[in-house]
Order: structure tokens, then sequence, then C-alpha cells
């Protein structure tokens, strides 16, 4: 059994990691055991070890402000019924088959969704090889992409709907996600920014991004009922005056808008950036640094629908070398600790299910998400009845 507390004054709704489960006690296979809470079965998602065997658990836990909930894991009853818990992460990649390169386009095939792929030397921007031109990863709330070419910038799925969509986006081989549909569409204007969240460096007051490299692996590392994640490796990355290898880890969890990156770097770099499109209808809010968790947040009328977006990143404050800006980006520059680098990302596009449509309201759920990130879950083990 496992102590979950919520250390804050406000219900929340989260997934929360327990390490460390040793559920071979129980039983040979992890298939005939099931999470409850208070009796009742949980969302709940095994993750690998390094050597590839479940240790860790996701769970989906819903409490009350300042309550201490106690989770279980045992071994199913024979009558007992599981339900089907709906999927509410997604994370996937999507190239071409049965084609063929003419120069840096590719001509006819179908698409397929695979677990990982090595950027072939001819594809560069729009060359129709890639569905929506990179890996996407969903919520139940937003999904997201990033260009896996030489732009190498995030971008925006605004969501309608809580169901998982990417798989349905981008089948026609053009970009026709950029008209209104049923299930949302892309909201965001990228162009050479940093969009929302992508990596850089500041370098002679320029944002640069990991635009040259030596080549590129992306993998999805997990396609989860509550995480999904997209790792990609970028080696020798050439920007300002240093080169390294760069291995990127996005991910995203379910009732979540946020994107957490860790980055890490081969070798030391003065820096590493991150920031938002600068777009005519985004006004800047940030709050005043205090210890934790700090962001950098744009709001207003700025999605491709010409209606109501707001977008954040945030990082810890300690990382934080200064608040910059150049002709097409809002940017905080950071400071990796031990060549290592985490922030997070997220948007909250008004058409989403009971959207966010206000600058007020914005500023309220970035003032939570920081007090999230600031009181995690208190996970404890607690001895077996």
């Amino acid at each position: 059994e496992w102590e979950i507390t919520n250390p804050l004054d406000f219900s929340r709704e989260e997934v929360v990691m327990v390490p460390s489960v040793n559920w071979q006690e129980l039983s040979s296979s992890k298939d005939e055991l099931v999470w409850t809470q208070s009796g009742q079965p949980i969302p709940s998602q095994w993750i690998p070890n390094a050597e590839g065997v479940p240790s860790s658990a996701l769970l989906w836990v819903e409490t009350a402000g300042n309550e201490r909930q106690t989770v279980e894991l045992s071994l199913r009853k024979q009558d007992q019924i599981i339900p089907d818990f709906p999927k509410r992460t997604q994370a996937e990649l999507s190239h071409k088959f049965g084609g063929h390169w003419e120069g840096h386009e590719y001509m006819e095939g179908h698409f397929e969704n695979v677990q990982d792929l090595r950027v072939p030397p001819e594809h560069t921007d729009h060359s129709w090889y890639i569905r929506y031109e990179g890996p996407g990863w969903e919520s139940d709330k937003v999904g997201y992409r990033f260009y896996l070419d030489w732009r190498n910038a995030t971008d925006i799925f605004g969501k309608k709907t809580h169901n998982m969509v990417l798989q349905g986006v981008g089948l026609d081989g053009f970009d026709s996600y950029h008209e209104p549909s049923d299930w949302g569409m892309d909201i965001l204007k990228v162009g050479k920014s940093l969009g929302v969240g992508s990596l850089a460096t500041w370098f002679k007051d320029t944002a640069q991004r990991v635009a040259v490299t030596d080549s590129v692996f992306c993998r999805i590392t997990e396609n989860g009922l509550l995480r999904s994640v997209v790792a990609t490796q970028y080696d020798g990355w050439q920007a300002g005056d240093f080169k390294t290898d760069v291995t990127s880890k996005l991910s995203i969890e379910a009732g979540s808008r946020l994107t957490r990156h860790e980055v890490t770097v081969s070798s030391e770099v003065p820096n590493l950036c991150t920031g938002l499109v600068k777009l005519d209808g985004g006004e800047v809010v940030q709050d005043a640094p205090t210890a934790g968790w700090s962001y950098l947040a744009t709001y207003g009328k700025q999605s491709l629908a010409n209606d109501r977006v707001g977008m954040a990143v945030l990082f810890r404050t300690e990382d934080l070398i200064e608040r910059t800006e150049d002709a097409l980006s809002h940017l905080v520059v950071l400071r990796p600790v031990n060549r290592q680098l985490t922030y997070y990302f997220l948007a909250a596009w008004e058409q989403e299910p009971d959207g966010i449509t206000s600058l007020e309201a914005f500023t309220e759920y970035l003032t939570r998400v920081v007090e999230c990130l600031n009181h995690p879950f208190l996970v404890e083990t607690i001895a077996s009845r």
C-alpha cells in the first residue's frame, strides 16, 4: 500500500508516479494485478526500467485539498471487473512507404506509423514524407508536434474534444489541418520563431534553433494510457561557437496541457533558451520570480482561428540567466546544470471543452500550475496490512 498526499489546499486530479514497485512478490504477471483507490480500480500505466522490466507505476489520482489517499496494488479477484479506461495520451510518428524520392520531395506512397526514424538526408521542410511533418503527442486537453527537419520548432494542435485525434490528422498527405475541423486544428503560426517551447541557444542577440546537425534519430518511447513520450537524439548540433550532441525527451500526461522537456547536452554549453512566438494579438504575462518554478506567457487573440490562446514556458527560477527577446520570439535564457535542463511548455485554446477564455482565468490557471509544480504529491510506502 502507498499513501499519496496532496499538500495543497485545493482539489487535484493528476498522474502520480509510484517508484520502485516490487510487484513480483504478488504475481508472476503484472496483468493479474490491479491498482485501487478506496477499493475502486483506477487507471494505471507501468513504466519499464533501463532493462525493460516494469518497475514504476503511473496512477490517476483524485484528491481533495490537503487530503491523504491510500492506493493499493493487489491480485485481481476472479469476478472483479476492471473498467476499460479510455486512452488519454498518445504519441506517434508516421512516414511514407512505397514511394520514391525526387530531390527533396517524396512522391506517392502511403503513411504507416513507426516506432522510430533516422531522418533521411533527403528530408527537409515540405518533403511530404512525414505525416504532419514530425512526431505528434497529445493529452485529452491539447496536442503538439515538432518539425522533424532543420526548423525543429514546436507547434500546437488545438482540440475541441477529449478524444485522441492525432491518428486521423494529415492523412491526405498535405497540411489540411490548418483548416478548422470537428476535432480542432493547427492553431499556431510558427514561422522562424520558437513557436511554443522550442529548444535553442542564445547567441549574438538571436535564438538559434537546433537547425544544423549531423544526424537526427526520433523514437516513440511511450504511447500510454496516462503518459506518452517522444525521444530525439541530435548528433552534432552546431550553433553559436559550439558543437554538441543533444538528447531530448518530450512527455505529456493525462489531464494536463503541459509538455515536460528534459534536455541533456554532451558537452558544456554557455546556455540553452526557449520561448514563445511573438504575435500581434499576444500580450506578455510574466510572474515575479520566486523560489521554485516561474513562467513567461502570452495571451490574446493570437491563434490561426483568430481567437484566444494562452501559451507559456515554465522554468526553474534558479536556472534563469535572463528574460529577453529577439525579432521573432519572447525568450528565457537558461543555464543547464550538469549538462541537463528541464522545462515545461503549454497551450490553452479557448475552443477546448470548458476552455479558458480570459486573461484573468489564464493567469489564475498558471498560478495553480506553478503551485502544483512547487508542491508535487507526496508518495510514501506503508506496510501492507
